[in-house]
């Protein structure tokens, strides 16, 4: 495989410009797709990646409306074929409305609004998140229990369903590779370890083959070490403040995903 990734730029996303980056900085060949292509040009790339945003300015629900374009039904036809697809944030909000996440074509998840202990609406700050044993493509190669410190920007993130075990059931399956947690890898239980009330924390959901990834933290805002906030600590803050002092440019939390898809891609 070549390791070519679009981009897929929906009317109102922002984000996709520093996804683009952290793909080339991965060593991907990345392309910015607007919904204005045709979707038959989707099967000339090997991975896709949905960015943030406001799609459609978020009208009915979070993703809803880009979830019925041309694209996205192209990209079910890919993803069905093994290819791998990464939604961030309003990504993610689109492969859940779209069914493609968790199961094929079948709508069984939610990105509800937030619930936070005395506030409500958007909120964005930086969490930690613990990866989980799973399949999914875009976190092999990383040990379970390693803690990630990434950004996040959102009011419609809390992954729940009308169905009270699924969840459970998804994480139980390998299909929740990422969890919020505390600073030291215990499971997030309270705003504003879990920032949103997702049930199970879960920050992520794959689908059962690991190869389409709904991720709502934003990987892409943290590709260089000196990015990482001030109020990140543990081993992440050390290496901060090595990137900070020597001017270097040491890759950061967020790039494990996007190396983790160039490997996938290389066949490691």
């Amino acid at each position: 495989m070549s390791g070519r990734v679009a981009v897929i730029a929906f009317p109102g996303l922002n984000c996709e410009t520093e996804s683009a980056r952290a793909l080339e900085r991965a060593g991907l060949e990345p392309e910015i797709v607007r919904w204005t292509r045709p979707a038959s040009v989707l099967a000339r790339f090997d991975a896709y990646v949905i960015p943030g945003g406001f799609s459609y300015q978020d009208r009915v629900r979070a993703g809803a409306l880009a979830a019925k374009d041309p694209l996205v039904d192209a990209l079910a036809s890919e993803s069905g074929a093994g290819k791998p697809v990464l939604g961030i944030c309003n990504g993610a909000q689109v492969l859940v409305e779209a069914g493609l996440v968790p199961d094929d074509g079948v709508v069984r998840l939610a990105l509800a609004r937030n619930r936070m202990m005395g506030r409500s609406g958007y909120y964005a700050s930086w969490v930690y998140v613990r990866v989980e044993p799973s399949r999914c493509v875009f976190t092999r190669g990383v040990p379970p229990g390693t803690v990630l410190p990434l950004p996040m920007a959102h009011a419609e993130g809390r992954f729940t369903s009308s169905e009270p075990a699924l969840i459970g059931q998804l994480a139980d399956a390998g299909q929740v590779p990422l969890r919020y947690a505390t600073a030291d890898g215990a499971p997030a239980r309270v705003f504003p370890d879990n920032p949103n009330g997702a049930e199970g924390g879960a920050a992520a959901v794959c689908n059962r083959d690991g190869n389409v990834l709904a991720l709502m933290p934003h990987p892409e805002r943290a590709v260089d070490a000196g990015a990482v906030a001030r109020r990140v600590a543990g081993p992440w803050a050390q290496r901060r403040d090595e990137a900070l002092a020597t001017g270097g440019e040491a890759d950061g939390p967020g790039m494990v995903f996007f190396t983790a898809l160039r490997r996938h891609l290389e066949g490691a």
